[in-house]
């Protein structure tokens, strides 16, 4: 009886977290004329999947996606470099200053991006980066403390025997970076992967203050010309939104195992 209960809480809350996204694939696939009716109706009469070319065309999503893409890539790679280096050095080199120095840079997590945002703008301005990617690309090659502090963690549960073998054959300290730490974290780099193309990918504020320009809009920012003065065309917003949704969706599907692989073995040291 106690397992029937819980299957079946588990179902129910399974249903209510799958209705919006079934809300929103039905409503891609309605006429115009079933869009409001009201009692809302669920199933549509005629599946109209040429709504999604027709959404797709009516702005030029396919420059919005290779912008998508570019920042994405290119945020990935940065925070990837970046973070392995300055975690790298957290874990294993001993410096006077440095955990006060790791606290700081925790520290920084507990400040929102909407305190950072004027003087980041002001600051990309004065640089003349406005209304360029570079805003959405080149701070992520400085790292991120969220990404530094996972990466750490999982460091510290490699053994040092590791290092030190590897330093006895001749090894430099980057060398044991690249050749014998880097391959081992497999499962926390994919991690902090995913994290970040899920951040870049469904970004709407950075590119909303950074991004003046059409030709320079991401997919968030072409989805949001659909809602004008005079109304909401939901019918062309809800085909897109299903459509965007499609690369993280398959992209968190195939790599799943490695991150719970990852948030599983990190933490494991402080």
């Amino acid at each position: 009886m106690r397992k029937t209960l819980t299957y079946a809480m588990l179902i129910f809350l399974s249903l209510l977290f799958i209705a919006p996204l079934f809300w929103a694939v039905t409503t891609a696939l309605k006429s115009q004329q079933e869009l409001y009716l009201f009692p809302p109706k669920w199933i549509p009469s005629v599946w109209k999947f040429s709504n999604f070319a027709e959404a797709w065309n009516t702005q030029p999503f396919n420059l919005f996606l290779k912008n998508t893409v570019i920042i994405t890539a290119l945020s990935t790679i940065g925070q990837l470099i970046s973070c392995t280096l300055v975690a790298y050095g957290f874990a294993r080199f001993q410096f006077k200053g440095r955990d006060m120095l790791f606290l700081v840079v925790l520290a920084t997590m507990m400040i929102p991006w909407e305190v950072t945002m004027i003087p980041q703008y002001m600051e990309f301005n004065y640089l003349g980066w406005i209304n360029t990617l570079k805003p959405l690309i080149v701070p992520s090659w400085f790292g991120s403390a969220y990404y530094i502090f996972l990466l750490r963690q999982f460091i510290l549960t490699l053994p040092r025997e590791l290092d030190e073998a590897a330093t006895i054959d001749g090894a430099s300290k980057i060398t044991v970076l690249f050749r014998i730490i880097v391959p081992l974290m497999g499962p926390s780099l994919i991690l902090v992967a995913v994290f970040q193309i899920m951040n870049c990918w469904n970004d709407y504020l950075g590119p909303l203050i950074f991004l003046n320009d059409q030709t320079k809009y991401t997919l968030t920012l072409g989805l949001s010309q659909f809602k004008g003065m005079y109304g909401v065309d939901m019918q062309s917003i809800m085909a897109i939104t299903c459509l965007i949704s499609i690369p993280p969706l398959a992209i968190f599907f195939f790599a799943q195992r490695y991150i719970v692989g990852g948030i599983a073995t990190t933490g494991i040291k402080g």
